[in-house]
């Protein structure tokens, strides 16, 4: 039985009747296109607009001063992102430096997510929630498997970190280039005791955004937290919105809100200005 798509021409014209269709694992081109722009952001600033689905990935460079909006959907997103400098990416997101040089292990508004080179990757602009987890990272697939049975990239239960390596792939980056992560809408806490306990997701429409301080790439897995102890695999659609805007400088109250901060955005502002980009 032939189909309309068992000749070269059939396909063809198959394929290009898909032109426009929504999809929920693609960026909208251009993302001034995007048709859901929140309130209070000019559309023709979007450099990026994406719906990711649970269970995928994406990635992207984006340029200093750039503001990155996430945001969870219906509740169960949890968004697994890695930051690297974009000009040298062997300098990457240092997750132990970024909690302990701040004195912060939670994520909230104002903190730095520095990278090893005690520099500025990203500040947080903004956190509509405190659900989030700066500790344990994504998940493998070993425990997936474990846990649901699959943790292959392209299976029904995937594991961050195999996503993680596609993304990287993408940017010539390898498995050995992944450092932990910080993770988003799936909050831990650490009682007195030193136990982890899972806070889950702050519901539908919380929000976190990045300013981007240098170049960057950045790498984002949709994928279940490690420790959800749901028995079945949870992950829902990841919003991901960034547009031009403008890096902190030295007359912003964050630079100057610490020590170690001021030091951290000096280092930064050095390394830029070295190269002409500040």
């Amino acid at each position: 039985m032939t189909t309309a798509t068992a000749t070269t021409a059939g396909a063809r014209e198959h394929a290009r009747a898909q032109a426009g269709t929504p999809c929920d694992t693609m960026p909208i081109l251009p993302a001034t296109d995007f048709p859901d722009v929140p309130a209070g952001i000019d559309p023709a600033t979007l450099v990026w607009a994406e719906r990711v689905a649970g269970g995928n990935y994406t990635h992207k460079v984006l340029a200093r001063g750039t503001l990155l909006q996430l945001t969870d959907l219906t509740g169960d997103a949890c968004a697994h992102v890695l930051l690297y400098n974009a000009l040298e990416p062997v300098e990457r997101l240092n997750v132990a430096d970024t909690q302990k040089v701040q004195w912060q292990v939670y994520t909230d508004t104002g903190q730095l997510l520095l990278s090893d080179q005690g520099r500025v990757l990203a500040s947080v602009e903004a956190a509509t929630a405190g659900r989030h987890d700066s500790i344990f990272g994504t998940s493998t697939r070993a425990r997936n498997e474990e846990r649901y049975g699959d943790g292959a990239p392209h299976g029904p239960s995937p594991a961050g970190r195999e996503l993680f390596k596609l993304a990287g792939l993408k940017h010539g980056l390898e498995a050995r280039d992944l450092p932990p992560n910080v993770s988003f809408f799936q909050g831990v806490r650490i009682d007195a005791d030193g136990h982890p306990h899972w806070e889950g997701s702050a519901g539908p429409g919380a929000g976190i955004t990045l300013r981007i301080e240098m170049p960057a790439i950045v790498l984002i897995a949709n994928t279940a937290h490690p420790l959800d102890p749901r028995p079945a695999y949870h992950c829902g659609p990841l919003e991901v919105l960034a547009r031009r805007d403008r890096p902190t400088t030295d007359t912003d109250p964050l630079w100057s809100r610490s020590p170690e901060g001021r030091r951290a955005y000096a280092n930064t502002l050095d390394y830029l200005t070295a190269r002409g980009l500040a």
